[in-house]
């Protein structure tokens, strides 16, 4: 049977959308795989359990705890650093003033710090011993700027801890914040608080529930919101955002 040239045309389209799926897989393959690449372990068991890395240069070596969510280097860390370290013209962090929201075992705030930026790195009262220790022994005497360690729980005492008057950031930065826990409008009041008109929201999310949706939604009530890259096998995804109406087409230098 003849197709009409309308058939064709689709047929033609369908395959054109088919190879431009299978390419995009590719490249996200071949990202995924550089990114994790970054990623090594020790060839000997010590009594510290602790991951390595390579960014900005350096090995950086984190160490974890297997019984605390926030003491744990999260696939979505890497994703930012990734980014952080292969746009260092375009996001260039020299001299700027970075706060990392829920910073974890310190990864990103590192290596933001090993790019030269002033990072504040915060996180529950819990987790800070850990935080401290990681940031310490890979920043000393290896940054422009000695990172500093902070707590910060999300919601509480912002104004007290972080006055609007005096504390001014370039950028805040926030990997995998967003998942099944509770505070999910505390987090959204610090984005609100902590965020001036001029300031760059940097943010690496891992899509899991419904939930992680919904935050975006309401996210996006504040801030503009631009997807710098998506990887859909890791289904991670990064944003830069900014204040409603705030958005350039590029990063600040």
């Amino acid at each position: 049977m003849d197709l009409t040239s309308s058939q064709c045309n689709q047929l033609q389209n369908q395959w054109v959308r088919e190879l431009e799926r299978q390419e995009g897989e590719k490249e996200d393959e071949q990202i995924v795989a550089e990114i994790m690449g970054r990623r090594f372990f020790p060839d000997l068991i010590t009594h510290k359990n602790w991951e390595g890395f390579h960014f900005a240069g350096h090995e950086i070596r984190i160490t974890e705890a297997t019984d605390c969510y926030g003491a744990v280097v999260w696939p979505s860390a890497l994703v930012l650093c990734y980014f952080l370290e292969t746009n260092s013209k375009q996001c260039n962090l020299v001299d700027k003033n970075v706060i990392e929201i829920g910073a974890g075992t310190g990864l990103v705030s590192i290596v933001a710090s090993l790019l030269g930026a002033f990072v504040t790195a915060t996180d529950l009262p819990e987790l800070l011993g850990n935080l401290q220790h990681n940031v310490l022994q890979n920043t000393k005497q290896k940054c422009k700027h000695q990172p500093c360690v902070k707590e910060l729980s999300w919601g509480i005492d912002l104004e007290k801890n972080f006055p609007r008057s005096s504390c001014h950031f370039d950028y805040i930065m926030a990997a995998d914040v967003v998942y099944c826990h509770p505070f999910l409008d505390e987090l959204l009041l610090t984005f609100d608080h902590l965020c001036k008109n001029d300031t760059v929201i940097l943010w690496a999310m891992k899509f899991r529930l419904e939930k992680e949706n919904q935050f975006v939604d309401r996210f996006q009530t504040l801030f503009d919101l631009e997807m710098l890259s998506n990887f859909p096998s890791l289904n991670i995804a990064l944003y830069k955002a900014m204040r409603k109406g705030r958005m350039k087409p590029d990063l600040p230098n």
